[in-house]
């Protein structure tokens, strides 16, 4: 009975930061109806360039991730203008394409740069229990990323609902021409769109890179487990992408309990398959995927 408690409470943690993984994915989508394809390798960039500062520059985590988010803004501005915005109006194919590409490019010059050892963002939460129990641990760090996730996903919420610049960004992911003629530069907003996509991204790197071991191609790896939060949240649903992190994260965790760790990742995307044959839409999805 202990191990499934310890199972449960550490699977619904560890789905607060697959949310966090997959809700940039869901955010792009939701606005430029594109399936961001380096979004995992942007994240592991991030966590890469994160471990350069604090090597090189500053000790302070916080000031590292700063110093990160600014070099990855630029980044994602340069992408975001240069490449997807003069291929999204040619079809879903051309962006598509693009950044499946640039995933291929990020992960080989990391690969040259770095070499194919592995990092981990060291942190002094990776050896701190909250809870230290006969039955049941509680990581500092596992709760960390799901705290954090869940401010993030709700902040998110805010500006996107409440904001004059998130309902700009709305209005040119629902109608471009309504948009444009009211005056909105949809083409700007997608940028600012990556622009928050690129924070959150960056966020995410520096958890993930404190809580697991990763490599230059770890990014495809992430990318699977982002389609699957996305997925079985509903594409475009920002709130959708928590429960479907948690679901993920606990189907895991009891996956590798009943039947061993090797299937693991088996149960989670067992569990998918069954949401999506009964909802195909994801579960917080208005609208039937094509």
């Amino acid at each position: 009975m202990n191990v499934i408690i310890q199972a449960i409470v550490t699977g619904l943690l560890l789905g607060g930061l697959y949310a966090l993984v997959g809700v940039g994915m869901s955010m792009i989508f939701g606005v430029m109806k594109l399936t961001n394809l380096a979004h995992g390798d942007f994240m592991i960039l991030s966590s890469f360039i994160i471990v350069v500062f604090l090597q090189h520059v500053t000790n302070n985590m916080f000031v590292a991730l700063i110093l990160t988010i600014i070099v990855m803004l630029f980044f994602g501005t340069i992408v975001q203008k240069f490449l997807i915005n003069r291929v999204i109006d040619k079809g879903a194919d051309s962006p598509l394409l693009v950044m499946f590409g640039l995933s291929v490019i990020i992960q080989n010059a990391l690969f040259l740069i770095f070499g194919p050892n592995a990092q981990i963002i060291n942190t002094e939460l990776m050896r701190t229990n909250i809870v230290s129990t006969q039955m049941l641990s509680v990581s500092a760090l596992h709760l960390v990323n799901f705290l954090v996730a869940v401010a993030i996903i709700v902040a998110l919420t805010v500006i996107m609902n409440k904001s004059s610049l998130g309902r700009a960004i709305r209005a040119s992911s629902s109608n471009i021409k309504a948009a444009e003629l009211m005056g909105i530069n949809t083409k700007r907003m997608y940028i600012y769109a990556m622009g928050l996509t690129i924070i959150v991204t960056c966020v995410a790197g520096l958890l993930v890179g404190s809580t697991f071991m990763y490599f230059n191609f770890t990014g495809t790896q992430y990318l699977i487990i982002a389609f699957g939060v996305v997925v079985i949240g509903g594409m475009g649903s920002l709130m959708g992408t928590l429960i479907g992190g948690m679901i993920l994260g606990l189907s895991q965790l009891l996956g590798a309990t009943f039947f061993g760790t090797p299937y693991q990742t088996l149960s989670g995307f067992l569990v998918l398959l069954i949401i999506l044959s009964i909802r195909p839409q994801g579960l917080f999805s208005k609208a039937i995927r094509k």
